[in-house]
């Protein structure tokens, strides 16, 4: 940790990122960011279910899945399809709201 005659260089993160996943627009930065987005959807997932103290079997019941792809879901090995999402988010009692950018 830096004492207090230290400066703590601030770090830009878009250009962290374009150096070690490529630019946007690139295939090496499109995986990247599907990865990104797989584990993200993973976590959110994951903790819903957790909050609402149900098991991936349990869950995997509710919506009419084996409890194997709840938990390649939870892993970020796969991503739902948008309608599974929303079946997942009912069934943990979540809503999903979207907004225009």
């Amino acid at each position: 940790m830096p004492t207090n005659n230290q400066v703590t260089p601030i770090t830009n993160i878009s250009e962290q990122l374009e150096k070690e996943f490529g630019a946007h627009g690139t295939p090496e930065r499109a995986r990247f960011d599907e990865e990104a987005y797989a584990f993200y959807t993973s976590q959110i997932l994951l903790d819903a279910r957790k909050d609402a103290r149900l098991t991936q079997q349990e869950l995997a019941e509710r919506i009419g899945v084996n409890k194997s792809y709840i938990s390649r879901i939870e892993k970020g090995a796969t991503v739902p399809s948008v309608a599974t999402f929303y079946r997942i988010a009912s069934a943990l009692g979540r809503s999903v709201e979207l907004t225009a950018l």
